[in-house]
């Protein structure tokens, strides 16, 4: 018997008035059941203060490593004057790129924490590289107008090429917009907006696809590129043609992507294969139910199909719960045991269902101990210098299970940043109003809501 279990057997004895030397602990000697397990994550309750310090962590460090300016690459010579920009201006280095799709999912998470947490410190950080970013972007675009046919290190967000290249910021740039945290956006929210709606890749039934790896791909990852950008465009212009965009790819993509027995999404699909590989990858899942959870959140209650909607959120959060691991994290192939715990994923998960619990779409009893279970794990993985271990790196789509058991997994894999903020952030709002405690050993979530 370990030293542990000794001293909390001497405890229980000793408030039993029990002789440790002179009693067996046996079942009929010491109440077994309030033995504590050696869980390998913290359980119960997150504390909202833990919480926080967890999302300022990565805060701290996200705002001293992703500077907010730009530089020559030659001289290395900060620039200030933004009409001075040219092809050797490049956004200052850092840990991460300011204008990737993973930092569209960073900055819309900040600007969550500030609103659940009230702290404006995390919606700032957003506030201030988005309008730096705009007035990039529009310097650039008039340096180019001078300068026809030239080429410089933000090219592609000026001119995106793939929905990654603009879906993710989109969406991001709408919600500051809405919130008031940014400000002169619109040109480039109508940029992105027109190549997602006119200038990707479609299937004739207009489901937008790639050509890569293989002609006629679908991406899963792709509805989380698009759909929220579309969502929160119905939501800010008031025409609905984008919500029916929007709800469109969701139902297309499920129709060919989404395994109904298992309640889990595939990553990829191929037109001209006559059989569909399944490989369900875990932050790809996490980008679908991230999708459906971020378009309901606007899309207007008598929407003709917005149960669709709801009923595949419903019944992709019964899957995911069903493969989620004891430690609280879930698999790199969610149904594989034998691959690694994945950070980002798991943060994704995190989120949407604690998200889909506060917004009624689902059972708090049922799910809401999943989701804190989820997040106690995800805590575990923001070490000391606020980095994010654990994450995946960028993968691309494959159809042999030795690609996904074998993906790398780094500190500055971006991924994993913005989905461990928003989870937070939606865990404080989880925490501060529903009645969560433990009684006999287990988790337990008693009302809805708080009185």
């Amino acid at each position: 018997m370990n030293k542990k279990l000794i001293t909390i057997f001497t405890v229980i004895c000793t408030l039993f008035g029990l002789t440790v030397s002179a009693q067996k602990v046996n079942d009929v000697t010491t109440p077994l059941h309030l033995l504590q397990p050696d869980y390998p994550n913290p359980y119960g309750k997150p504390d909202p203060d833990d919480i926080i310090k967890t999302i300022d962590k990565i805060y701290n460090y996200l705002n001293e490593s992703t500077p907010a300016k730009l530089q020559d690459k030659n001289t290395g010579e900060e620039i200030t004057d933004f009409s001075k920009v040219d092809e050797n201006t490049i956004f200052m280095p850092g840990d991460f790129r300011l204008n990737s799709y993973e930092w569209g999912v960073t900055y819309a998470g900040m600007l969550l924490a500030s609103k659940t947490s009230g702290d404006p410190k995390y919606a700032a950080y957003t506030s201030e590289r988005l309008n730096f970013m705009g007035k990039a972007l529009d310097a650039f675009t008039k340096f180019e107008e001078q300068n026809p046919g030239a080429q410089y290190a933000l090219y592609r967000s000026v001119h995106p090429h793939a929905l990654d290249d603009c879906g993710a910021i989109c969406a991001a740039m709408i919600k500051a917009s809405n919130s008031g945290k940014a400000q002169n956006l619109d040109s480039r929210i109508k940029s992105y907006i027109d190549y997602i709606s006119n200038k990707q890749f479609r299937f004739e039934d207009n489901t937008l696809a790639r050509n890569r790896p293989q002609p006629n791909s679908l991406w899963l990852d792709d509805l989380f590129m698009s759909v929220p950008a579309l969502a929160q465009m119905g939501s800010y212009s008031g025409d609905t043609k984008y919500f029916d965009d929007a709800v469109k790819q969701v139902i297309q993509f499920s129709n060919r992507m989404f395994n109904y027995e298992k309640g889990l999404y595939m990553h990829g699909w191929i037109m001209d294969m006559e059989e569909h590989p399944q490989f369900y990858w875990g932050r790809a899942n996490g980008w679908a139910v991230m999708t459906l959870v971020e378009l309901l959140e606007v899309l207007p209650e008598d929407y003709p199909e917005r149960d669709k909607v709801l009923d595949l959120l419903k019944r992709h959060i019964k899957g995911l719960a069903s493969y989620q691991d004891g430690t609280g994290f879930w698999h790199q192939l969610i149904d594989r045991n034998d691959t690694y715990l994945e950070t980002s994923a798991t943060a994704i998960y995190a989120y949407a269902i604690a998200r889909a619990i506060n917004r009624g779409y689902v059972d708090a009893k049922v799910y809401g101990p999943v989701a804190c279970l989820a997040w106690n794990a995800v805590s575990t993985k923001v070490n000391e210098k606020g980095q994010v271990e654990g994450t995946c790196v960028g993968t691309g789509m494959g159809f042999d299970p030795a690609f996904y058991y074998y993906r790398p997994v780094n500190v500055f894999a971006a991924h994993g940043y913005g989905p461990v903020i928003l989870a937070g952030a939606e865990m404080i709002e989880l925490v501060k109003t529903h009645d969560i405690r433990i009684n006999d050993s287990s988790l337990q979530f008693y009302t809805e809501k708080k009185e």
